[in-house]
């Protein structure tokens, strides 16, 4: 089975951003058009190193996939949250 998220870009249209499919990396959710797993991202700034770090380590990502990415982790978030 292959998963595809999408995420609304900046003027509305949709485009996919992060793509599980068992037969790329066994299934773990990668960018669209990589083999680069989207935890990379999240490992990265976890670590403290900036988006450009992570984009220079993996030039096969674009900046708008990555921030696409992040922007799709704080959706799914929001979603979760509760007003104080």
């Amino acid at each position: 089975m292959t998963l595809v998220y999408q995420i609304h870009k900046v003027h509305g249209m949709k485009q996919p951003v992060i793509h599980g499919d068992p037969d790329i990396q066994g299934g773990v959710p990668v960018f669209v058009g990589t083999r680069v797993p989207v935890k990379n991202l999240f490992d990265y700034l976890e670590a403290g190193d900036s988006l450009d770090d992570f984009l220079k380590s993996f030039p096969s990502v674009t900046r708008e996939q990555a921030v696409a990415a992040l922007e799709l982790a704080r959706e799914g978030l929001a979603q979760d949250a509760h007003p104080a």
